[in-house]
């Protein structure tokens, strides 16, 4: 008789298996229940044939949980093996009790198990949005398309009516994957028609005092010109709040950091007078009133426009009658150093900054008048009727990113933490940050590291969830990385990022890692919290038209223009006369989408 069985296979009810393979299970019997580990480690040693017919071979196996026959599982072990137990085959029977059931709506289904494909992937979002989460590895694993499959599965509008998910997005990948479910906010958003795109402003005045320096007077030479700027916006915002009155707050309980409008040009433009400013000392009336401002052709002083950002122009210092008035520095200036008030001018009149310093309806007039308040912006990020919001990062300026994404983590976390009690907070309606590309910023320093292990120690209390998305996760602070519950690993070459995910899971399971350099692209190893046991599974793409905008660019592409997700490349005819003036628009405006783009 002909053996017709494929080599190396076990058949169980019909189904082949393959013995003793890393990251396979096996289950040990011990009285009425079952162990189940994870098999680490393979090997074989010599021996002689008369003692052990097979040779000396052997597995490690990592103990992960235990279950009662009838089949309930629960992670963690009660009692262990003894010498001489029985190792036993898990079957497809076996996993399919483990993994939880499909029809649980606090299971959520992305993909399959790799080698079962009737095994859904299930993760619980429980688990998943509290405990907080990492997708990890590296470009061209397929991390951008496995965050868009979670992220269609949780803004489910049949399961999840009442999902609210927030996506940092730092190169604009996501807008056009999750373009039917979410509202997209970005800096010079695309207004023509048809478009969904919103434009997002974060206006100054809801900035901390810190924060605003950084991002618009920078650093202090002398502590002396920071304490003036200090005092200088605590008294407008107490003007402010005297003329426009805010619920929640009065002037007994105002500090330098409460969200209060108030008009920074005119504070500039004051500053920049009083400190750089030249004045006739021998006119009656005060310095202020004697201001030596500097004319134009029509006789017309230059007293130049705080709302433009555009300074006054004072005369030249004139020491002798003889060559008319005398004109003198200011005797006493608030400021040593007029940097900041150069550097804090130009960004005024820079469009790039408009969403900060000029934020449409929110900036306030010259006594802190505004035409819509805070609540209006929130309601837009997180309270709005669809599921998810893309907050499109990619028209910040490099150099206050960091601030920036720290600003908008503070200012939902703080938001959320003081409306726990009411229906938009957290505790009733929970919040899912997910902060793409993080070894940006969640490194050793800036305004967004301390936020972010704030959320992600204390987050859970209040409804917060993370998701840590990085292709470097060995760049990430270490404390932000133990924090998470769930990992996905995706394919990991470098042995640093191994490490740092080995060290970070709370499974003792260095074997199932050790297959990270191998995975194929889409295909992740699933550890923690919101899963019953770790698993290697396959995520599910999400459609063509619905998948991030993170493809590489193909250099020679086998499949036609028409059917390819990059269309072009090296074998693709040029186009004749190409228009390089276009080119230069497009760096210039610092914005991908000119008005060719646009049409």
């Amino acid at each position: 008789m002909v053996n017709d069985s494929l080599s190396g296979l076990t058949y169980v009810n019909g189904e082949g298996y393959k013995i003793g393979q890393i990251g396979s299970f096996v289950k040990i019997p011990i009285g009425y229940n079952f162990l189940f580990g994870i098999i680490t480690q393979v090997g074989a040693s010599a021996a002689p044939e008369n003692d052990q017919p097979y040779g000396n071979r052997w597995i490690t196996v990592q103990l992960v949980g235990e279950g009662h026959r009838s089949g309930e599982f629960q992670r963690g072990i009660s009692q262990y093996p003894t010498i001489s137990d029985e190792v036993h085959l898990v079957s497809e029977v076996d996993l399919k009790r483990i993994y939880g059931q499909p029809d649980k709506p606090y299971f959520v289904n992305i993909g399959h198990i790799a080698g079962a494909e009737s095994i859904p992937a299930l993760v619980d979002v429980n688990r998943l949005i509290t405990r907080h989460s990492a997708v990890v590895g590296t470009t061209g694993s397929g991390k951008s398309t496995t965050v868009a499959s979670l992220l269609n599965a949780l803004s489910d509008s049949e399961k999840y009516p009442s999902s609210r998910i927030l996506v940092f997005d730092i190169h604009g990948e996501y807008g056009q994957a999750l373009k039917d479910r979410a509202n997209i906010f970005k800096i010079n958003a695309d207004k023509s028609e048809g478009s969904q795109e919103k434009e997002l402003v974060i206006p100054f005045w809801a900035l901390n005092f810190e924060e605003l320096c950084d991002i618009s007077f920078g650093k202090f030479a002398a502590e002396k010109d920071q304490n003036v700027i200090l005092e200088r916006i605590q008294q407008a915002k107490l003007k402010s709040l005297e003329k426009h009155p805010k619920t929640g707050i009065d002037i007994d309980n105002l500090s330098i950091d409460s969200p209060i409008p108030f008009s920074l040009n005119h504070l500039w433009y004051d500053l920049y007078t009083e400190t750089l400013g030249k004045f006739y000392p021998d006119k009656d009336g005060t310095i202020m009133e004697n201001l030596a401002f500097e004319t134009d052709e029509n006789g017309d002083k230059i007293l130049g426009d705080p709302v433009r950002g555009i300074p006054p122009i004072f005369k030249k210092i004139n020491t002798s009658k003889a060559n008319g008035d005398r004109v003198q520095y200011l005797p006493e200036t608030p400021l040593n150093n007029s940097q900041q008030l150069h550097s804090l001018g130009s960004k005024l009149r820079i469009p790039r900054y408009d969403f900060i310093f000029k934020p449409g309806d929110w900036t306030p007039k010259k006594d802190g008048f505004i035409e819509k308040d805070l609540d209006s912006l929130i309601k837009g990020w997180i309270g709005s009727d669809k599921p998810i919001t893309i907050l499109d990062l990619s028209g910040v300026p490099i150099t206050i990113l960091n601030t920036i994404i720290g600003v908008l983590l503070r200012i939902v976390y703080e938001g959320l933490f003081w409306a726990r009690n009411l229906s938009q907070g957290g505790k009733e309606r929970p919040l899912l940050l997910v902060m793409e590309e993080a070894h940006n910023y969640l490194n050793f320093e800036g305004s967004a590291l301390s936020i972010v292990q704030k959320i992600v120690k204390e987050g859970r209390k209040y409804g917060i969830g993370s998701m840590i998305v990085s292709q470097r996760p060995s760049e990430i602070n270490s404390t932000i990385l133990s924090q998470c519950g769930t990992f996905f690993a995706l394919r990991l070459a470098n042995s640093t990022d191994r490490a740092h995910i080995t060290s970070a899971v709370t499974d003792n399971l260095e074997g199932l890692t050790s297959m990270l350099p191998i995975l194929k692209t889409g295909e992740a190893i699933i550890l923690g919290e919101s899963v019953k046991l770790p698993m290697r599974s396959l995520i599910k793409a999400p459609p063509k038209d619905k998948r991030p905008d993170s493809q590489d660019p193909i250099v020679f592409d086998i499949v036609d223009t028409e059917e390819s997700l990059m269309p072009g490349g090296w074998g693709n005819k040029m186009e004749e006369s190409p228009n390089y003036e276009e080119f230069i628009e497009a760096w210039r405006s610092q914005n991908p989408k000119i008005s060719k783009i646009i049409k």
